[in-house]
């Protein structure tokens, strides 16, 4: 599982992360007890949900997932990422290096 701290002016609101999941990816998201959940590409399921005012995010890789899909799914994953919380992939793996020395 991953956390994600949300950029100032971004909402931790599940109403707009839902938006974003939508326009990320072709498919409905199945409402669950504690989020949404979507399966596509080589995301076999992939699971967000907000709590404590952070994203969080489980996923499970499709094995059976061309190249192709892989890197396409790959892409539409951190642009996800990056509309729901405001950090771009590179803000995020500075966040998450410099947490992994404070701990």
């Amino acid at each position: 599982m991953m956390e994600y701290k949300f950029k100032r002016g971004y909402s931790a609101d599940e109403q707009r992360i839902l938006e974003v999941l939508k326009s990320c990816f072709p498919v409905e998201p199945e409402k669950v007890e504690k989020g949404y959940v979507i399966s596509f590409g080589a995301l076999k399921s992939m699971h967000v949900w907000i709590e404590n005012k952070k994203l969080h995010v489980i996923t499970e890789s499709n094995r059976d997932a061309n190249e192709e899909e892989i890197l396409q799914t790959n892409k539409m994953f951190r642009d996800f990422l990056t509309k729901a919380t405001g950090y771009t992939t590179k803000e995020r793996i500075k966040m998450a290096q410099k947490e992994a020395v404070n701990d």
